[in-house]
């Protein structure tokens, strides 16, 4: 396995991931839209961004997971640094083979070689299965998250 940062070649796979978690997406068979090229192009710029791959390098590179890493500066805790995780998938023919397990290994370790003194993340309540998951990982339930959809202009 190679964990690594994503390149605009693998934003299909990744979108893929994104798409369906239950099931197998065909990379070739998703709309890369001028929305998705903008938001890459946005996360890819920005050093307190990164979206990372986890790749099967005997498989010509094929995306199994992927996850994205937000730095963000903060005054609690000392003035650390604490790293969010968003966009955690692993391909759904590959869950239950401890992959998840090592790319959120390797998230933690990356952010800790940042200097973050945290990882968070938020997962949606009916992700139970997800919940146990990160639970057993050592991540607790410490707080309760609240989400504001808001209009675009």
């Amino acid at each position: 396995m190679i964990f690594r940062v994503a390149t605009r070649r693998d934003l299909p796979a990744v979108l893929a991931l994104l798409a369906d978690e239950d099931r197998v997406l065909d990379p070739a068979s998703m709309t890369v839209t001028e929305e998705y090229e903008r938001a890459f192009a946005a996360i890819e710029s920005d050093p307190r961004n990164e979206m990372l791959v986890l790749t099967d390098a005997e498989a010509a590179g094929t995306v199994l997971g992927c996850l994205q890493l937000t730095y963000i500066p903060g005054l609690g805790q000392g003035g650390q640094e604490r790293a969010l995780v968003e966009a955690v998938r692993i391909r759904a023919d590959r869950r239950g083979t401890g992959l998840g397990a090592e790319l959120m290994r390797l998230a933690a370790e990356r952010a800790r070689g940042r200097g973050c003194g945290l990882i968070q993340l938020t997962s949606n309540k009916r992700r139970t299965a997800a919940h146990r998951f990160y639970e057993r990982l050592g991540f607790a339930r410490s707080h309760e998250g609240f989400k504001l959809p808001l209009e675009r202009p």
